[in-house]
């Protein structure tokens, strides 16, 4: 698997029958939104080999107010 590969410190494995170069800098994502129709969960054996990650909407107005009171603005959260 691709899990020992990376272990092992191997820049090639086979999977599936196929040689794979491996890169140890890469990363492999999956988004998961079970809330859609038609989407099944991931089986409990696969979620386990990723870490879980929250995102949200960043608050700008907030962003920008910190920007601006760091550059010295005095009345950042006005203008932000």
């Amino acid at each position: 698997t691709i899990q020992e590969a990376l272990k092992n410190d191997m820049t090639k494995f086979q999977f599936e029958g196929k040689e794979i170069s491996l890169d140890p800098r890469t990363g492999i994502f999956i988004t998961m939104n079970p809330g859609y129709p038609g989407r099944a969960e991931l089986p409990e054996s696969l979620k386990a080999l990723f870490r879980p990650v929250s995102m949200v909407v960043p608050d700008l107005a907030l962003i920008c107010e910190i920007m601006l009171m760091a550059e010295g603005f005095q009345m950042s959260k006005i203008l932000s």
